[in-house]
């Protein structure tokens, strides 16, 4: 019973862990949002919300109304709201998430380990001077 109970507990903790996350990740992209420009309608009547729950959240829309273009992200989890941004806003935002993400590959670039102290040889054999050692699937032609 008390196992079962500690299970419970570690488990709902890392489900409320995982929704933090993802509610960072969200306010931080609705940052974004607003930096770029779109404007905020929030949610603040029933008539509102019936409508907020009606649009697909976390995703973009275009919405066309005559001659004018405009783009919404509902937001039902964190603010309870709806963003409202033009073209220039969404090629704004657009820009921005690119300049990050190629921020985050430079980040995740290779580059070289240089410490006297570290002991390769202990990690197995390298390249093909020495064997792949990595079995079935590995042999990368290198």
């Amino acid at each position: 019973m008390r196992r079962t109970v500690t299970i419970s507990a570690v488990v709902a903790l890392a489900a409320l862990a995982g929704c933090e996350s993802t509610r960072a990740l969200v306010t931080e992209k609705e940052d974004h949002l607003a930096a770029a420009g779109f404007m905020v309608q929030l949610a603040n009547t029933p008539q509102r919300a019936a409508m907020l729950s009606r649009l697909p959240a976390h995703h973009f829309l275009r919405r066309v109304h005559g001659n004018d273009l405009h783009y919404v992200y509902a937001d039902p989890t964190v603010c309870d709201c709806l963003y409202v941004g033009t073209q220039a806003a969404y090629d704004r935002y657009r820009q921005y998430q690119q300049q990050h993400a190629l921020a985050s590959e430079e980040q995740m670039a290779a580059s070289d380990y240089q410490d006297a102290s570290w002991n390769w040889g202990m990690w197995g054999p390298w390249g093909p001077g020495d064997g792949f050692g990595y079995g079935p699937g590995w042999g990368m032609g290198w």
